[in-house]
C-alpha cells in the first residue's frame, strides 16, 4: 500500500532544478540565434521573437515555476476535475471566432490581447487529472473495467477528438502516450493496456489513411529520396543543415540555412539549427539533456511514496520524453515530420511557460521523495 501524502517535506532536488536551468538558458540562446534573421526580415528587429519569447513565455514560466515549486502539490487533487473542464472548454472555444489560424491549423485561442494555446495547458491539467483520478484510495479504477477503462476511453476520446479536428495529431499521440504510461504504471491489468493501443493504433491508422495531408507525410517519410523540392522539402533541407554541422558545427550564430532554405528555424527545425551551429557534439548534449531530465523525473516517481504524485511525475516525465524524442526524430528523418516543438527551445510563449511550470510543480513533489 502507498502512504499518504508527507506533511512536512525536505529541501527541493537540486538536480533537477539546474537541469531546467540548462535547458531553459540553452533554448533562449538557440532562438537568440535561429531567429535573428527571420526577425530582421520580417519586423526589421533581430531580436524580435527573442524578446517576445523572453516577455510572453519565460516571465509567465518564470512565475509558473515559482509557484509550482512553493505550492503544495496535494491541493491540485480537489480543483483536477475542473481544471480538466475548462481545458476541454478551452479546446472547444478554438472553433469558435475566438480561434486564430495559423499555418492551416486553429490551435490557439485569442482573448482580448492574450493568445495562448489550450492543448499545451491541457498537458498539464490532463496529467493532473488522471493522477488525482487513479490515486483515489476508496477506489480501484486502474483493474474496474465500467468505473475505469471506460470513463478513460471517454475522457481521452474526448480530449484526442478536439485535438484531431484542429489539427494537433502528434499532441494527440504525446498526451495520450503519457495517459497511457500513468494507467499502465498505476496498475492497470495488462488486458486493458493491450485493448486501448489497439484502439489506438487502428483508429490513428483509420485518421491517417482518410485524411489525405497525414497520408501524405507517411508516403513521404517512407520514400524520402523522391520529391525532395515538393512534400520532402522540409525535412531534405533540415538533414542537410544538421549534415553541414559536422562534429563541432560551423559556430554560434554562423548557421546559413537558417536565413535562406529551412522551414521554421525558429519552432519546429530549431534543431536543426542546433546541429548545423553546434554539430554532433551540440545536438548530443542536448539528446542527453533530455535524456537526463526525463530520467530525473522517472527516478523521483520511484522514489515518492504518495500515489498521487507519483502519477504526476510519471505523466510529467513521459510528455517531455515523448515530444523530444517526436520533434528530434522527425527533424531527423527519423520519423513522419510533424509540428511538435521542441520543449524550452522551440519558440511559443505557451508551451515554455507550460513546461516550466510543469517542472516547478515536479520540485515541489521532489520535496516529499
Amino acid at each position: 500500500m502507498l502512504a499518504g501524502a508527507v506533511k512536512t517535506g525536505h529541501k527541493p532536488d537540486y538536480f533537477l532544478i539546474a537541469t531546467v536551468f540548462i535547458l531553459t538558458v540553452f533554448g533562449i540562446a538557440m532562438l537568440a540565434s535561429a531567429s535573428s534573421e527571420l526577425g530582421k526580415v520580417k519586423f526589421n528587429d533581430s531580436y524580435y521573437y527573442l524578446k517576445h519569447q523572453i516577455f510572453y513565455g519565460l516571465s509567465l514560466g518564470a512565475v509558473g515555476f515559482f509557484l509550482g515549486s512553493f505550492i503544495n502539490y496535494q491541493h491540485y487533487k480537489k480543483f483536477a476535475f475542473p481544471l480538466l473542464l475548462v481545458s476541454i472548454a478551452a479546446l472547444a472555444l478554438v472553433f469558435t471566432n475566438l480561434g486564430v489560424e495559423v499555418r492551416n491549423a486553429t490551435r490557439w485561442l485569442q482573448v482580448g490581447p492574450i493568445s495562448f494555446q489550450p492543448a499545451e495547458i491541457m498537458k498539464i491539467t490532463f496529467m493532473v487529472y488522471l493522477a488525482a483520478w487513479l490515486s483515489n484510495p476508496k477506489m480501484r479504477r486502474e483493474r474496474n473495467f465500467s468505473e475505469g477503462l471506460l470513463p478513460f476511453l471517454f475522457v481521452s476520446g474526448t480530449v484526442a477528438a478536439l485535438l484531431l479536428f484542429q489539427p494537433a495529431t502528434s499532441t494527440v499521440v504525446i498526451l495520450l502516450g503519457a495517459g497511457l504510461a500513468v494507467y499502465f504504471l498505476g496498475g492497470a491489468e495488462l488486458k486493458y493496456i493491450a485493448l486501448m493501443i489497439l484502439l489506438g493504433v487502428i483508429a490513428l491508422g483509420i485518421i491517417i489513411y482518410i485524411t489525405p495531408y497525414r497520408f501524405e507525410r507517411i508516403i513521404g517519410f517512407l520514400n524520402q529520396s523522391e520529391d525532395v523540392l515538393g512534400k520532402n522539402y522540409h525535412v531534405t533541407q533540415s538533414l542537410i543543415a544538421i549534415g553541414s554541422g559536422g562534429l563541432t558545427g560551423r559556430g554560434f550564430g554562423q548557421s546559413i540555412t537558417k536565413a535562406n532554405s529551412l522551414p521554421t528555424p525558429i519552432d519546429d527545425s530549431i534543431f536543426a539549427v542546433v546541429g548545423e551551429e553546434l554539430g554532433f557534439i551540440g545536438a548530443g548534449s542536448l539528446v542527453v539533456l533530455f535524456g537526463i531530465l526525463a530520467f530525473r523525473l522517472f527516478w523521483l516517481a520511484k522514489n515518492v511514496r504518495d500515489r498521487f504524485g507519483k502519477l504526476i511525475l510519471i505523466g510529467f516525465g513521459t510528455i517531455i520524453a515523448l515530444q523530444s524524442f517526436i520533434n528530434m526524430a522527425a527533424i531527423s528523418g527519423l520519423a513522419p515530420l510533424t509540428g511538435v516543438p521542441l520543449p524550452f527551445v522551440s519558440y511559443g510563449g505557451t508551451a515554455l511557460a507550460v513546461f516550466l511550470t510543469m517542472t516547478g510543480v515536479a520540485v515541489n513533489i521532489s520535496k516529499y521523495s
